[in-house]
């Protein structure tokens, strides 16, 4: 997809610091960090998760959780634990119709959504 972000970023025409990269998925620190650690996960291929995920796609999802884990090993947060989020949709806050996940950690999280009782 010529205007997606994220393909241009994995296709290296927008500089990115990169902390994980195979040849089905490109991780790299969010500019605007939630947490101190926040990397983006992306499939190299441009993958709409709104439109659905084709049974080929399988394979890359697979190797982003791989990758996820790699990350987290790496940044140090693996044994105290981090959250892996993929918003899909504007109404989750989706930003870029690219598939992608969000790593964090680095610090107690909380509630991802706050409890509230009736």
């Amino acid at each position: 997809m010529n205007d997606c972000i994220f393909c241009k970023i994995a296709k290296r025409e927008i500089p990115a610091d990169v902390v994980f990269e195979d040849d089905n998925v490109l991780a790299f620190r969010d500019i605007h960090p939630q947490a101190p650690v926040h990397v983006l996960l992306i499939p190299r291929k441009h993958l709409v998760p709104t439109k659905g995920l084709a049974a080929e796609d399988a394979r890359v999802v697979a190797d982003i959780f791989q990758a996820a884990r790699e990350v987290a090993e790496k940044e140090g947060v693996f044994e105290s634990g981090y959250r892996l989020i993929a918003n899909t949709g504007p109404d989750a806050g989706q930003e870029v119709e690219h598939l992608h996940f969000h790593l964090l950690g680095g610090k107690k999280l909380g509630a991802l959504v706050p409890l509230q009782l009736n």
